[in-house]
């Protein structure tokens, strides 16, 4: 099923310098799309450590379980991804997929097979033969470009209707080193990590355990700060691998905390937080993105909860479909949220303009002020709940009735 560009996808697309230590090939392997690349290899250099933060999910894919396993081990020389089978919920036949990849991989390449990353995406619950993988690893080891990034992002898409990528460069050890980020995610976006997936990618010469932590930090400020339908993926995979070709290790780092560290790891907040956004807004029918921020909740970790009350309540979602500055439902998200929340002290403010305060509508609301900001394309809710000094920030997007077209034809 096509669907059309998603009005809020970037004007111009980042183009994706070429990474030291990294090589990108992919292939039309026919696993479910037609006419299109399925199959993505991403070759690394020996000595490439590796990071990863995996969804939480009680019933998460084969391909999550063989990497958070191969994690312990800290190198990776490749990575597979595939789109269309998400290879989940496929029991003994899911974990001989993976296994079969690993080892065919791991052949080609010459390195341990738990050295050869996996994601898949797509349909859950399908078997996936590891034939249409394992057949175009050949062809994929010898195509491999430093420069083939653009095809690297559409490879791995499913529903999306663009393809996801950011880039930056920052000093690090007296280098200058790159970062670059594919993502993919439409539908079923709730990441609870630590069908969305994001690869990362950099030339900085970086110990795996280090590497580790500035991975979480990132996603916990980013990824896990998007959500579409409420809906955790079994699939859900962020991975980061580092390469050291760029060289100028920093001598007797022992710290994610260590202050030579901060520019690098501003700059992967900063690319992680646009691929996350770009994925929001990508949402499955999604006309506007909506930013939700929180504040004066009793912790930051209570205000991350009652923003994302908001940002999944179907009722919040649908009336910014329908340019309804409904705020009464923004009251009634709060209030669900299960966290402290003073009634009497709440303020709601939609596109800046003030709607409620002081467990009220505002006396100076004028609903015409509002509409201008209701019918734009970017919604800006912010609520303060009265309880303390806690505040979080979320992403989503509105509720159209494409979404049910999208899903409704989803396996057909």
């Amino acid at each position: 099923m096509a669907h059309q560009v998603s009005p809020l996808a970037p004007a111009v697309q980042p183009v994706l310098p070429p990474i030291a230590g990294v090589s990108l090939a992919s292939a039309e392997t026919g696993i479910r799309y037609k006419n299109r690349p399925d199959v993505l290899l991403a070759l690394l250099a020996p000595g490439t450590t590796v990071a990863g933060a995996f969804t939480l999910s009680k019933s998460r894919s084969a391909p999550v379980d063989w990497c958070a396993t191969s994690l312990k081990g800290g190198s990776a020389r490749a990575l597979t991804v595939n789109a269309g089978n998400a290879n989940a919920f496929t029991g003994k036949a899911g974990i001989a997929t993976v296994t079969a990849v690993a080892r065919a991989g791991a052949k080609l390449i010459g390195c341990k097979p738990a050295e050869i990353f996996q994601a898949s995406t797509g349909v859950i619950g399908e078997p996936l033969d590891p034939s249409f993988i394992t057949a175009a690893l050949p062809g994929l080891v010898a195509a491999a470009q430093p420069d083939a990034w653009a095809m690297a992002a559409r490879a791995i898409m499913t529903t999306d209707t663009f393809p996801k990528a950011a880039t930056a460069r920052v000093k690090l050890g007296g280098r200058s080193v790159t970062i670059n980020g594919i993502a993919k995610g439409s539908g079923m976006i709730a990441p609870d990590m630590a069908t969305m997936l994001s690869f990362i990618f950099t030339d900085a010469a970086l110990p795996a355990a280090i590497l580790q932590k500035l991975l979480s930090a990132a996603v916990s400020r980013s990824f896990n700060c998007v959500t579409v339908d409420g809906d955790t993926s079994t699939s859900d995979t962020v991975l980061m691998f580092a390469t050291g070709a760029a060289g100028g290790a920093v001598s007797g780092l022992r710290s994610a905390s260590d202050p030579r560290l901060k520019p690098f790891a501003k700059a992967l907040d900063r690319l992680c937080l646009d691929l996350a956004q770009q994925v929001a807004r990508d949402g499955e029918g999604a006309e506007k993105l909506i930013e939700v921020a929180i504040t004066g909740a009793e912790t930051d970790k209570a205000a991350h909860r009652i923003a994302m009350a908001v940002a999944n309540s179907p009722l919040v979602k649908t009336a910014i479909a329908g340019e309804d500055a409904n705020w009464g439902r923004v009251v009634m998200a709060i209030g669900k949220a299960g966290e402290k929340a003073l009634r009497d002290r709440l303020r709601i403010r939609i596109g800046g303009i003030t709607v409620a305060r002081n467990g009220m509508r505002d006396p100076a609301y004028r609903e015409a002020d509002i509409m201008p900001h209701m019918k734009g394309r970017n919604i800006v809710i912010s609520a303060d709940v009265g309880v303390g000094k806690g505040k979080a920030t979320v992403w989503t997007c509105d509720l159209t009735h494409r979404y049910i077209d999208i899903n409704g034809s989803y396996r057909s």
